[in-house]
């Protein structure tokens, strides 16, 4: 008989008679994050000349496990070790984060990727799944924000739900209305509003073939979930996302923040009310989508 693996039984015990207390999804969120560690400690070289060591708590050390490597200071001032520091941008990233932003008490302050690199210690396959997952990110973030075709700044859509974008800058300039497509970036032509396509030759949705033509993965937590799609739009806004194959079947879309199944493509809501965190939806895996809100 197959053993559960130790984030079952948490959600297991979370959910027994004796923890009601803690059966709230924020709770289980943050119990769940603590397993996004590095399995092995890492530690500074003492004679690194390059490294300036500090003699304070470790700042990113919230789970209070205790790093027995040497404390160095970040740019923003805070310290921290490889390990934990390693830990903390891997949860940023896990949270749809593309910057790395200090967690230390009352500081923002962004980090490059190449001081992360550095101070984290990143082993070659930290570095690739850092840069795949950031280059993925940024990719995402076109969806959010385009290019006027016509003066090259940047647009922000104000309805969601309809392709049509009016740019300012153009229509100031050329002392006509300019619009442009949302999604093959030209110059509108034909009727609008329009959440579809324009009338310009060849527009289409490539989040669409994406989608289409994206790998299946497996599940490493939940049992019996085999060949879904390793990236789904939101059903609510239509952003893709993916899934790191680990922990729950449930994802929060980083853009409007709407919690959803990734198996079934429900919001979480409707589909913990016949299933839960690690088993199957009762209605199966969604197919691939062929429609997406753009």
């Amino acid at each position: 008989m197959l053993q559960n693996t130790p984030v079952q039984v948490l959600i297991q015990l979370l959910y027994s008679s004796k923890c009601k207390k803690v059966q709230s999804l924020l709770k289980v969120r943050k119990l769940l994050a603590s397993n996004m560690t590095t399995k092995q400690e890492k530690c500074y070289n003492p004679n690194d000349p390059t490294v300036k060591f500090v003699d304070k708590e470790d700042d990113l050390d919230f789970l209070c496990e205790g790093f027995k490597s040497l404390r160095a200071q970040m740019s923003c001032g805070h310290a921290v070790t490889p390990t934990s520091l390693t830990n903390w941008c891997r949860r940023l990233l896990g949270q749809g984060e593309s910057r790395f932003v200090c967690g230390g008490s009352g500081c923002s302050a962004e980090w490059t990727f190449a001081e992360v690199w550095k101070m984290a210690l990143l082993d070659p396959e930290e570095t690739e799944n850092f840069r795949r997952t950031l280059t993925f990110k940024a990719a995402r973030q076109t969806l959010i924000t385009k290019v006027c075709p016509g003066c090259r700044s940047t647009v922000v859509r104000e309805n969601g739900s309809d392709l049509n974008v009016l740019c300012k800058v153009c229509t100031a300039v050329k002392g006509r209305l300019f619009e442009f497509c949302w999604q093959c970036l030209r110059e509108w032509k034909g009727a609008r509003p329009r959440k579809d396509r324009c009338e310009n030759d060849g527009c289409c949705n490539e989040s669409l073939t994406t989608l289409q033509t994206c790998p299946d993965i497996t599940f490493d937590s939940v049992r019996g979930v085999r060949g879904y799609p390793s990236l789904r739009a939101c059903p609510t806004c239509g952003f893709l996302v993916e899934h790191s194959k680990k922990h729950c079947k449930f994802v929060v879309c980083p853009r409007c923040k709407v919690e959803f199944c990734f198996v079934c493509l429900k919001s979480y809501t409707n589909c913990i009310k016949t299933s839960d965190y690690f088993r199957p939806c009762s209605i199966g895996v969604a197919p691939r989508q062929t429609s997406v809100p753009v």
